[in-house]
């Protein structure tokens, strides 16, 4: 259907391509990967023709229809309505909706035969092309992504740019191409959105090709993967997971069969050393070097990434409930976020937020920092320090610093060792770092900020979208670094599989009330799913009678038996050993946070006999940690029940 053959491709001094080949056949659906700045875009540009390549052949089918989402649509504004754009993906239709228009006000003063056969054509062909169905296609896709009714006959341009990036994804799909290229096309979408885009590429008869970094969507819809790598394309079959699997079988041969050429190689150096100045073996020796010389060298595999080293504290220990809101009303005009409902963060909280946009999850993240007006109360915290992320603060980077110079201006006391590790440990190392954020790309951008955010050692962190715009390896370090952070968190995001790996309680929005279900994002839709099966049961017609409960005999009092008291004695000293342990918790971890600065000096790791003592003894301060948040929590429970 579509062949790239020997493509080479140069962007100034830069080679994004060499030699590379792919044949995209009928009804694949591919999913097109590799990290950010291996041409993922690029590629697709090329095979949509707004690109030409260096070098290489380019064929394709006759007639074929190539239909294509990228980022640059963001800026496409219209005051025509969002279903207008929709409808304009129908051309012919259009047209032809147009003429019959215009025959028909004809009519009204020229009923000739030749004006009827016109209209006959043309209604005839309107009809070919499904013409009186087409607006309620076009309104079932939008509503699909998101679009109320009432929202169809509003202008394009009364919209944020993820939702008329939304108009063009359905004006893309409304045209049906035989192939069908997607740029990130779920990055502007909430999880409903998002799943029902997976059903519909699921049934799409045509070739897809899709860029993403969201892991569940790719596993959902591809059954090819596509991995841009060393200005190469391979190809793995199956969905992502598969493409894991694989990949790391053929590392495992490429590994072994790179261990066994270099013995080979090894002993063919060997004989050529040992008999090159040997004239009975001058022909052997001959044969062997030009052996080698011809011989085809396997590359080693690269080794895995390295683990973040970096520490991630936070600056003082929380009391245990960190933000409790009553909310009694939150209300945009005729719009109603919120509705007598509560919103309470306990200490250790790792929550994902989620839910369809518009439903008031990003004013809630701004209620609870303070930043938004509400009809309500908000309960005092103890010791609680926030910091708050969203995709607005990457505008607020200041454009001419580089990278170590942004981090330093948050954190001017840190030393540059330290903020270089932190800029490591999300991706950007070496020379990167004087990279200026100007010329930084937005998933660079967002790692900078997202390390400004850490360098607050806030206890409490907020975070809006956070993997917008990072890329597979990126995420995965974003999952890392909230595994290994020690306080509590709200995370807004669409991406499940990043949701799975972060999050021990799920927030949603339900007719106005915040919802808190306990448990991962796994076992939340497990729940979900057995309610709405059990909502679809068939419930008998026939009214069943409600059991009447019977009253708890209320146990008397008596002379024997006093009513128990509160033991103001008992809570004092409850209340002693708490401040106490929180003394101890506070002096310890700042021992662990002393040793943990020494534990970061990349050369201290040239002396085992300096570094294994230090080790050890931050591991020790580690588990006391633990201990003394144990002992914290216990008593704090009994402090509690003493109420």
């Amino acid at each position: 259907m579509f062949v790239l053959q020997n493509i080479r491709f140069e962007f100034g001094a830069r080679i994004l391509f060499s030699e590379l080949n792919w044949h995209i056949r009928p009804k694949e659906k591919t999913g097109l990967i590799g990290a950010n700045g291996t041409g993922k875009s690029t590629l697709l540009r090329i095979i949509s023709g707004d690109y030409t390549p260096t070098s290489g052949d380019i064929s394709r089918r006759n007639g074929l229809v190539i239909g294509f989402l990228n980022q640059d649509l963001l800026s496409y504004m219209s005051d025509k309505s969002i279903l207008e754009v929709a409808m304009e993906a129908f051309e012919r239709a259009n047209v032809l909706h147009h003429q019959i228009h215009e025959v028909l006000i004809q009519l009204e003063t020229d009923q000739s035969e030749e004006v009827l056969n016109r209209l006959h054509r043309l209604q005839s062909e309107y009809e070919a092309l499904d013409g009186y169905s087409l607006q309620a296609k076009a309104e079932s896709i939008l509503e699909g992504l998101g679009f109320q009714s009432a929202d169809l006959e509003r202008p394009l341009s009364q919209f944020s740019g993820g939702w008329r990036m939304r108009v063009m994804l359905a004006k893309t799909l409304l045209v049906k191409p035989d192939l069908l290229l997607l740029d990130e096309p779920t990055n502007h979408l909430d999880l409903p959105s998002i799943q029902w885009l997976e059903e519909y590429l699921r049934d799409y008869e045509g070739a897809v090709v899709i860029v993403s970094h969201d892991r569940f969507f790719l596993d959902k819809v591809v059954n090819r993967i596509a991995e841009l790598e060393n200005r190469q394309l391979t190809l793995y079959k199956g969905n992502y997971s598969h493409y894991l699997e694989e990949k790391a079988e053929r590392r495992e041969l490429q590994q072994n069969a790179f261990k066994n050429q270099e013995k080979f190689i090894k002993e063919q150096e060997r004989f050529i050393e040992r008999f090159r100045a040997k004239a009975s073996k001058a022909s052997a020796v001959q044969s062997r070097i030009k052996a080698l010389e011809k011989m085809d060298r396997v590359d080693a595999v690269d080794g895995p990434s390295a683990s973040i080293k970096i520490r991630f504290a936070v600056d003082r220990q929380p009391g245990k409930v960190i933000s409790k809101l009553h909310i009694r009303d939150k209300s945009y005009g005729s719009l109603h976020l919120f509705k007598d409902t509560e919103a309470e963060v306990v200490r250790g909280d790792k929550i994902a937020f989620i839910g369809a946009n518009g439903k008031g999850k990003s004013t809630l993240l701004r209620m609870i920092t303070g930043g938004e007006p509400f009809d309500g109360e908000s309960e005092p915290a103890y010791q609680v320090i926030p910091a708050f992320y969203a995709q607005h603060q990457l505008e607020s980077l200041h454009l001419d610093n580089d990278c170590l110079e942004e981090l330093r201006s948050a954190a001017p006391d840190e030393s540059d060792t330290y903020l270089r590790s932190l800029l490591g440990a999300f991706l950007l190392q070496g020379d990167d770092v004087f990279k200026k954020i100007k010329v930084l790309s937005g998933g660079e951008r967002a790692r900078v900020a997202l390390a400004k955010t850490i360098l607050a050692k806030a206890n409490f962190l907020l975070l809006d979208e956070p993997t917008n715009h990072l890329d597979i390896q990126s995420v995965n370090v974003l999952v890392e670094v909230l595994n290994r952070y020690e306080g509590t968190y709200i995370v807004i995001s669409h991406d499940r599989y990043f949701l799975q790996r972060i999050a021990n309680k799920i927030w949603t929005i339900e007719d106005q009330q915040l919802k808190s279900y306990p448990g991962t994002y796994e076992e939340f839709e497990v729940s979900r799913s057995t309610a709405l099966a059990q909502a679809k049961t068939v419930k008998s017609p026939v009214e069943k009678s409600v059991p009447v409960k019977e009253k708890p005999v209320e146990k008397k009092t008596t002379a024997a038996e006093p009513a128990p008291k509160k033991s103001d004695k008992n809570k004092q000293k409850i209340e002693l050993q708490v401040k106490r342990i929180e003394e101890q918790i506070e002096a310890t971890r700042k021992q662990r946070d002393l040793l943990g600065d020494k534990l970061s000096d990349p050369d201290l790791y040239k002396d085992k006999s300096v570094f294994l003592p230090l080790q050890t003894e931050f591991d020790d301060l580690e588990r006391k940690l633990k201990d003394l948040d144990t002992q914290w929590e216990t008593l704090y429970t009994q402090l509690m029940n003493q109420d």
